[in-house]
């Protein structure tokens, strides 16, 4: 009999024996009818935010079961990301809980090396997520005090008192819905499919985006003799990779620990006016509020410049405005002036898929944007045992202090849980227990 055509005292039979101390003590779920029974949390996505959950559980001696859409650990890097991409930050602000990235990577890996360390980190901490489990809904059974988890593939149920969302911010690509796209004549693409330049050689190129995605494609198109175009349609902070020898983020860090955000801001724009020049001469306005601000209020990066400002400079990748709509062989600015291309590149970056699958009335999840309605720091830990991990838009720093904060949480639950369970049955076998109940 299948998960679904459960009766409701069936399912508290059932979650009677889901918490019965041999269950509870169990390090290793087992299935019953295509019902997976987990003794710690179910954790959804096997990115590098997933895998740091399930390894700081792990080395707390606290089993996990990581569900994975795709056939792979970190498939955002694996296979949406394109190939020259290198992590933006020094790798000491990369690395993920109790493993530092080798030796030998240089200062800044780029994303093979970056999938190796994070399969390395997987195999040391012994987390084996099962892959091709599309999640399609989880939901809070009160009747049995379990999250029930629902698959797409096997029609398997999964049951733990713990649900870790880690399914991140960059869970599904976004795509602008233009006016005259369906009319135009050459290839449109999301940037979560580009790999390199190379099959786009001699073409024209519209790049709709300026993030460091956006930013960053465009140099790759330049460096493969094809002729970008990159859409500009808000102002955008511009920051060198590196500053005075070091890497511009670690300088932040280290000013923050002496000055106010605002005077690190005005330090960071000004160094980055003298090594930069102005951008606002080549149409990249700078918002008025600082990056480290403007980070801090709306979740805003500032792009790390690698190159590109060079080549806008020299004029091989141009400058536009917001796009007006597209044509059938090419596109309108708001400018007013119109020009041919061959292809589209959306860098339109990515949002959430939190509110497809998740069911809850409390709203921790927000329902328009599917990242947590609390603040940060705040914005890890939900009700009756729902955790948030990779959503604080401060990459992945900000998923590895969420890791610990959620396995450390739960470990109390565990600890406290389990002393109670031991003493139950300890005072009370099972037959007496029973023996004592119907007297």
């Amino acid at each position: 009999m299948g998960c679904a055509c459960w009766t409701e005292a069936e399912c508290k039979a059932a979650a009677a024996a889901a918490h019965a101390p041999a269950v509870f003590m169990a390090k290793d779920s087992h299935e019953i009818d295509g019902c997976v029974w987990s003794p710690g949390p179910v954790i959804v996505g096997a990115g590098p935010a997933g895998l740091a959950v399930a390894a700081c559980l792990k080395e707390r001696g606290i089993p996990s079961v990581v569900l994975e859409r795709a056939g792979c650990i970190a498939s955002l890097w694996q296979l949406k990301t394109y190939d020259r991409l290198r992590l933006h930050l020094p790798k000491q602000f990369c690395e993920l809980p109790r493993m530092p990235f080798p030796a030998g990577f240089p200062k800044y890996p780029d994303r093979r090396q970056f999938v190796s360390y994070l399969e390395a980190y997987a195999g040391a901490f012994d987390v084996r997520p099962r892959f091709h489990q599309t999640v399609v809904e989880a939901r809070y059974d009160a009747a049995v005090g379990l999250w029930r988890v629902r698959t797409s593939e096997g029609s398997r149920e999964y049951f733990s008192r713990w649900l870790v969302v880690a399914t991140g911010e960059n869970a599904e690509a976004v795509v602008p819905d233009l006016e005259g796209a369906a009319g135009f004549r050459g290839a449109v693409a999301h940037t979560s499919s580009y790999k390199s330049g190379d099959s786009y050689r001699g073409k024209r190129v519209l790049v709709v985006g300026c993030g460091n995605s956006g930013m960053e494609v465009c140099l790759d198109l330049c460096d493969n003799n094809a002729l970008p175009t990159i859409v500009v349609r808000d102002s955008v902070h511009i920051l060198p990779r590196e500053l005075l020898g070091c890497s511009t983020f670690g300088l932040s860090m280290w000013l923050l620990r002496w000055l106010p955000i605002q005077a690190v801001d005005l330090l960071l724009l000004l160094l980055a006016r003298l090594l930069l020049g102005d951008t606002d001469r080549v149409g990249l306005t700078r918002p008025r509020v600082g990056p480290l601000q403007l980070k801090l209020l709306h979740g805003k990066t500032p792009v790390i410049d690698v190159g590109t400002l060079r080549k806008i400079k020299s004029g091989d990748i141009k400058v536009r405005p917001a796009l007006k709509r597209l044509t059938q062989r090419g596109a309108e600015f708001t400018d007013g002036r119109s020009e041919e291309f061959d292809a589209v590149l959306f860098a339109t970056g990515y949002k959430s898929n939190v509110p497809c699958w998740l069911k809850e009335a409390e709203g921790f999840f927000s329902s328009k944007d599917g990242l947590p309605t609390r603040p940060f720091p705040h914005g890890w830990k939900g009700e009756r045992g729902l955790y948030a991990v990779g959503f604080t838009k401060r990459g992945l720093m900000g998923a590895s202090l969420d890791a610990r904060r959620i396995a450390q949480d739960i470990e109390q639950c565990w600890k406290a849980e389990l002393l109670k369970e031991v003493k139950s049955f300890t005072i009370f076998p099972p037959n007496q227990k029973q023996q004592s109940s119907s007297n």
